[in-house]
């Protein structure tokens, strides 16, 4: 035990400490000794997660493993609205249920067993089923596993702002999304310099693939789930754990009573146009590019250079000025969206241009990790101990019906065309960097 805090005090002290005397604002008194122990072993299970995330992203590697395993397309539509929706939408009653238990960790670690035990399964699909069966199972463990997911982004805002200093809590998100960068880059390099095997035209080699990526995958969150496990947590406030429908609709209220949160609120909601911008504009990319090259292993790479090179300067940043690094963020998306759109107008085949093409995503990539980091850091630094859990849910609740909503692009897609698409997304982005502007001061 004397060894691990050692060695926590090391790393703590090189990633996170610039002072000689430790900061500890808004945490526990009692929690301020143990806090490099929790830091470290916080910044290790988001590491890990984040790696895991990359090598199931919905958006890119589930959708390749289905189109190429021969999983009707309707499959494939539903993966991106039902991960990111179904992780967000239950958490509000979520919420109510953990304020009823003192120590917050252990809900971390059940979800992150059951996001691991989710792709386990997945593995056996992959290796045994086909069609219509694949396509089902897939869908269903991913359901699975978004609501788990739910439960940990709960708790893991809960027990970051028990256990780690105002201050830190940016730079922690930052040094994960820059280790994991690094790791997803490596990811991005193999795929790209073993293109039959990632492709799947080996026979059999395709479906072994995937369930090695998947297994990999587990792995990492059942270790993440260990390493959180040791988090050092004090006890909270369990105050308002009463019955959990009851104690939702309360909590909506807030949205009604709490003005800096309702602004908070709106503000991420704009947010959500880094996100969507990405696809679209890979959809761009794709339509001009001759060689059809800008596939999955292309993404990866720039999403990967985006988070090591950006997500320890958006962390820091995030750590005195969380609100500035929203509309920072935002603003850099709006630049990206009005560039691609002068481009396809004055030439659309210069979007087709390697170079040119590769330093958008990165962009893009750079802006939506900013908009993560700054917005994460925000909700914490703003909350107390005694609301955070309801804060995150409810924010997060109001997300996950917007994120719903946004399958009426690719309506306005098929009707208008993406040039439009990125238009919408454009007039958003403005109205985010307008309203993150106007956030108060947390940090």
């Amino acid at each position: 035990m004397a060894g691990k805090q050692q060695l926590s005090e090391r790393i703590y002290k090189a990633m996170a400490e610039d002072e000689d005397a430790r900061v500890c604002r808004d945490i526990p008194e009692a929690a301020c000794n143990d806090q490099p122990l929790a830091f470290t072993l916080q910044l290790l299970s988001q590491i890990l997660t984040k790696i895991g995330d990359a090598l199931t992203s919905s958006r890119l590697v589930l959708a390749w493993m289905l189109s190429s395993l021969g999983a009707p397309a309707v499959y494939v539509s539903l993966l991106v609205p039902l991960r990111e929706s179904l992780s967000l939408l239950p958490q509000l009653f979520v919420a109510q249920a953990m304020r009823q238990h003192p120590l917050r960790k252990y809900f971390w670690v059940w979800g992150s067993v059951g996001q691991g035990g989710c792709l386990a399964l997945m593995v056996v699909a992959v290796l045994t089923l086909q069609g219509n069966a694949l396509g089902l199972a897939v869908i269903g463990l991913l359901a699975l596993f978004s609501l788990s997911r739910g439960v940990c982004s709960v708790a893991a805002k809960d027990v970051l702002g028990k256990t780690v200093s105002k201050s830190r809590r940016g730079r922690l998100g930052g040094l994960a999304a820059s280790a994991s960068g690094a790791i997803t880059l490596a990811v991005a390099g193999v795929l790209l310099l073993v293109p039959l095997l990632a492709s799947g035209e080996q026979v059999g080699g395709g479906r072994w693939f995937f369930a090695a990526l998947l297994a990999g995958s587990a792995a990492l969150w059942l270790l993440a789930a260990a390493c959180y496990a040791g988090v050092p947590e004090m006890p909270g406030a369990t105050e308002g754990g009463g019955n959990a429908f009851t104690e939702a609709l309360r909590s909506i209220g807030l949205l009604r009573s709490d003005a800096q949160f309702r602004h908070f609120v709106i503000a991420r909601a704009l947010l959500v146009s880094t996100a969507f911008a990405i696809p679209y504009l890979v959809v761009m990319i794709q339509q001009n590019s001759r060689d059809g090259g800008f596939g999955f292993a292309t993404l990866l790479l720039a999403e990967g250079l985006a988070g090591l090179l950006s997500g320890h300067l958006w962390g820091r940043w995030s750590d005195s000025a969380s609100e500035k690094v929203m509309a920072t963020a935002a603003a850099l998306s709006l630049v990206l969206m009005l560039m691609t759109l002068a481009i396809n107008t004055v030439h659309a085949n210069w979007l087709g241009f390697a170079p040119l093409a590769g330093l958008l995503l990165f962009v893009a990539a750079v802006a939506h990790q900013g908009a993560r980091i700054g917005r994460k850091t925000y909700l914490v630094d703003m909350a107390g101990s005694g609301n955070r859990a309801s804060y995150t849910a409810v924010s997060n609740t109001v997300i996950g019906v917007l994120l719903l909503c946004g399958g009426l692009l690719g309506w306005v897609d098929a009707t208008w065309g993406t040039a439009t698409v990125l238009g919408l997304l454009s007039v958003l982005a403005a109205l985010a960097v307008l309203s993150a502007r106007r956030l108060p001061a947390v940090n």
